[in-house]
């Protein structure tokens, strides 16, 4: 029988989670209620006590609640219900996971599930769920339902909500049960990859010929939020291997742009031990909105209109060195595989001879950086005198992918 495990605020919604572990349990699944409140002790008791969340956050429920600060009190829920819930998804007891809540009970709730892996059934109904949903989803397959309503009580349009939510996640979370019990329908290796329109051509043959290789790729396009999702995914579990051709949010993120996929961008399959193999796409440039919003201390710099919403920049030479130093900072410190392939030619589709961003002594500084930052690590540096879009590049980064997830199958 599939488990849905119930992580909420019990000190005030006691009677909305006993009525939807009801509705659960008559949907065919076993419940596991996971008190995440600090007030006082709740009229349904819960298999998971309030004490025990403290616990696993390294605190004393007692001291929480002294201490009279609700908001840090609310964070340690947070990250000891972050630990409950991984500690029963390993121990096969978790086949999905719900919250209900405001403000306060959609983050506790949500941490839990942003912690647990890509594909398990994460369904959170919130008062939040109309607006900016991105603190609670983050890069992960959060699933938000608006109630409507406040979280307030059983009444009849709470009921149809919450009802709603008890039958989705029952339905998921025996799917999801079933789905691990057998083997996939394809067998193929998963691989992740980082894509933008300017690398597309790049990423489309690198594809083509790990499909004939026998794996099934999956791109992410390099916008922030794919970024974060595609490093989500490496830590997962779920991945056999990473071709991070297009590592642009890192320009993003060192200048200013809006499609920063943040400081631990890179970091994750050499964290987890993957196979990874690297190269510098678009990493000629940093995103902007349209054009007037380009903030004004760059109005002397090389700018690109792409369409009506997107703004390009390209990164100066000292911009292109920093970016180098980073990266190869990331990529020696990868406990996996790594090789990183410099494209000599241009790193995107407008950095060319004739483009508007082809600036040879950018790219100079980058590579030079890049060489310096990674001599005498175990990184793989290979680089070839092709422009980054063209077929025999992005062919050979498949294939040496290839080889380094076959080697570390063989030596494991």
């Amino acid at each position: 029988m599939a488990t849905v495990v119930l992580v909420g605020t019990l000190d005030t919604k006691s009677e909305e989670y006993a009525w939807l572990a009801e509705r659960i349990r008559a949907g065919g699944c076993a419940t596991v209620l996971v008190d995440a409140g600090v007030l006082e002790s709740p009229a349904t008791p819960p298999d998971v006590t309030a004490a025990g969340v403290a616990e696993a956050a390294g605190a004393d429920l007692g001291d929480l609640r002294a201490a009279g600060d609700r908001g840090a009190a609310m964070a340690a829920m947070a990250r000891g219900a972050a630990v409950i819930t991984a500690r029963l998804h390993a121990e096969g007891r978790l086949h999905g996971v719900i919250g209900v809540g405001g403000s306060g009970g959609s983050a506790v709730a949500s941490a839990a599930m942003r912690d647990l892996p890509v594909g398990v059934p994460k369904l959170l109904v919130s008062t939040m769920a109309s607006g900016d949903t991105s603190p609670y989803v983050g890069a992960v397959d959060v699933t938000m339902m608006y109630s409507v309503v406040d979280i307030a009580g059983i009444n009849r349009i709470s009921e149809l909500v919450l009802g709603n939510a008890a039958a989705a996640v029952s339905s998921m979370a025996n799917a999801y049960q079933l789905a691990r019990q057998r083997t996939s329908t394809s067998g193929r290796p998963l691989v992740g990859a980082s894509m933008f329109g300017v690398t597309t051509a790049a990423v489309d043959e690198a594809r083509r010929v790990l499909d004939e290789l026998g794996y099934e790729v999956l791109v992410f396009h390099a916008t922030g939020s794919g970024g974060r999702s595609l490093e989500a995914l490496a830590a997962s579990g779920l991945l056999s291997g990473v071709l991070d051709l297009t590592t642009t949010e890192l320009a993003d993120d060192l200048v200013g742009g809006v499609l920063s996929a943040g400081p631990d961008r890179l970091e994750a399959a050499g964290r987890s031990r993957l196979p990874q193999v690297v190269s510098v796409g678009a990493l000629d440039m940093v995103n902007f909105g349209p054009a007037e919003t380009v903030p004004e201390r760059f109005a002397d710099r090389n700018l690109y209109v792409h369409n009506a919403t997107v703004t390009l920049m390209r990164t100066t030479a000292g911009e292109s060195a920093e970016l180098g130093g980073r990266i190869a900072a990331k990529l020696t410190g990868a406990a996996g595989p790594t090789a990183l392939f410099l494209p000599l030619r241009g790193v995107s589709a407008i950095d060319a001879e004739g483009m508007p961003f082809h600036d040879p002594e950018a790219d100079a500084e980058l590579f030079a950086a890049l060489r310096a930052g990674v001599s005498g690590s175990p990184v793989e540096l290979i680089e070839r005198d092709e422009h980054i879009n063209d077929a025999a590049f992005a062919g050979a980064m498949a294939h040496r992918l290839h080889e380094l997830i076959q080697s570390r199958g063989r030596n494991r």
